[in-house]
């Protein structure tokens, strides 16, 4: 019992900033993440979720403290709850050709823009994006401390690590089944012994292996680099 009732006191806290913003009449709130912006192949995604007042999923927390069957079994759970939702990708060509800061505004607003009916107001995990017809307030490691931003990350990320696996099957040297994309040593050395495929970002750092090198596979011709503009990713796969 003392542990239900943790729990509970727990989601309360995350609500707490969505309770007072109710108070002042913003009923529809939405919550919104991305997952993928440091990955060096793949897409980044965003989700959008719209949570409903009253209802609340124990366990919903920031997805890079959950397990994957925990991401899988709460995002099922938070679509049932939380009916009106909707998950958006930009692609990796994309990317390269806007920078991932735009590609991730852009993968948010179009998950924004598919929600129907749309929210007063839009929680955005510490991302900057223009209004809409109604106010998108960033909120520093919303996905922390804030309900409807961490049912967003859930959302996202169990939808992006579903297409690396998909991918895994078409690229099996790069190991994208299990890092998802990001800069792990298997993926590090993938990239060296076989250079990049369709699917990675042509303009992260430590992607193509020397400035010299400009060809990948496929026939995609990536910058010199020393200027290239994307984060250089660790191991991480959240």
């Amino acid at each position: 019992m003392a542990q239900l009732l943790a729990e509970v006191y727990r989601l309360r806290l995350m609500r707490g900033l969505e309770d007072l913003l109710r108070g002042y009449g913003y009923g529809r709130l939405a919550g919104v993440d991305e997952v993928g912006r440091g990955s060096l192949a793949g897409p980044v995604m965003a989700a959008a979720v719209v949570v409903e007042p009253g209802r609340m999923v124990p366990g919903v927390d920031d997805s890079k403290s959950l397990s994957h069957a925990g991401r899988q079994r709460l995002a099922a759970a938070i679509r049932r709850a939380h009916p009106v939702s909707a998950v958006a990708a930009v692609s990796p060509r994309d990317i390269d050709r806007m920078n991932i800061l735009e590609a991730t505004r852009l993968a948010m607003t179009r998950a924004l823009d598919a929600l129907d009916p749309a929210p007063d107001l839009a929680l955005i995990d510490a991302v900057r994006l223009a209004p809409r017809d109604y106010p998108c307030l960033p909120v520093i490691r919303g996905d922390q401390v804030s309900y409807a931003v961490a049912c967003a990350s859930i959302l996202a990320k169990v939808e992006r690590d579903g297409i690396m696996t998909d991918l895994d099957r078409s690229y099996p040297q790069y190991g994208f089944a299990s890092n998802k994309g990001y800069g792990a040593a298997v993926h590090r050395q993938a990239l060296v012994d076989h250079g990049p495929s369709e699917v990675h970002r042509l303009t992260f750092r430590s992607v193509l292996p020397s400035p010299a090198a400009g060809v990948a596979a496929g026939g995609r011709t990536g910058p010199a680099f020393g200027g290239g503009t994307g984060p250089a990713s660790g191991g991480r796969t959240d």
